[in-house]
């Protein structure tokens, strides 16, 4: 069983703030966006994270290890260096896309996205250090085969682009949908996905389903840990070994099938 603690990040009173007093350049906005998430990336990192981007005002973070006063660390860290500030839900759950459901109702509790007065909600029950194990966190790492032959040295940037796009869309929506799990592109032709425990059936029916669909092959290393680091260095190796040995679907040893329920 998983235990997956995700945090959301939202910019307090974004959308307003870059239009006042008047709208602000676009590449200075992509810069400061790029800057936070270099910076949140870095904070949560150091404490065995994942932070994903998504829309930049709005991050999805696993953070499994962290309690409430690195969260506050963390908003403290963002105020003094940032002309916004950050408010943080944290929720917990088997499966990611309920934990995120839940840290996201308790920010929209208290305030809108565009509320000017909200400033620095932080809410939320980290998973006690006393109800941790070494499997809470399962991550998926998904990559394209071939990606460099097929599209990156036959086709111009943009659409290389759209195939990958086409392959994430399509193994994004396939895995939320099925087995609640939140998955993230995270630059070049891979994907990380936050999971719950699946067998390897079911990751090869994710597989199927996006080849079927938008006709991109994948291959999956999947890892568990109490971390995300953890989980996902153990998904890295996996993924190797999908590369070493042409497999498409191999765990690390937290993860192994036999260690998950089947349907």
């Amino acid at each position: 069983m998983t235990n997956t603690q995700l945090t959301l990040i939202q910019i307090d009173n974004y959308g307003p703030w870059t239009v006042t007093p008047e709208p602000r350049r676009e590449m200075d906005l992509q810069t400061m966006q790029s800057r936070l998430f270099a910076d949140l990336a870095n904070f949560i990192g150091a404490r065995d994270g994942y932070v994903f981007f998504t829309r930049f005002d709005n991050m999805v973070a696993v953070t499994n290890g962290l309690d409430l006063d690195d969260h506050a660390l963390l908003q403290e860290s963002v105020r003094n260096r940032y002309p916004v500030t950050v408010s943080l839900g944290v929720g917990v759950d088997e499966s990611p896309a309920v934990a995120l459901e839940r840290a996201t109702g308790l920010v929209q509790q208290v305030g809108s996205a565009q509320d000017g007065d909200r400033r620095q909600v932080l809410r939320g029950t980290p998973l006690p250090d006393a109800d941790r194990t070494e499997t809470d966190v399962h991550i998926a790492h998904f990559d394209v085969n071939d990606a460099t032959g097929k599209y990156t040295d036959q086709l111009n940037e943009f659409d290389s682009f759209i195939q990958i796009e086409q392959g994430y869309a399509a193994v994004m929506r396939y895995m939320r949908e099925e087995h609640g799990a939140l998955s993230f592109f995270v630059g070049g032709d891979n994907i990380i996905a936050v999971c719950p425990a699946l067998t390897a059936a079911q990751y090869q029916n994710a597989i199927t389903h996006v080849e079927d669909s938008v006709g991109v092959e994948l291959k999956v290393g999947v890892g568990a840990g109490s971390n995300a680091h953890d989980a996902g260095f153990a998904a890295k190796h996996a993924l190797e070994t999908c590369r070493h040995d042409g497999t498409a679907v191999e765990f690390g040893s937290r993860a192994e099938p036999a260690e998950i329920e089947s349907d």
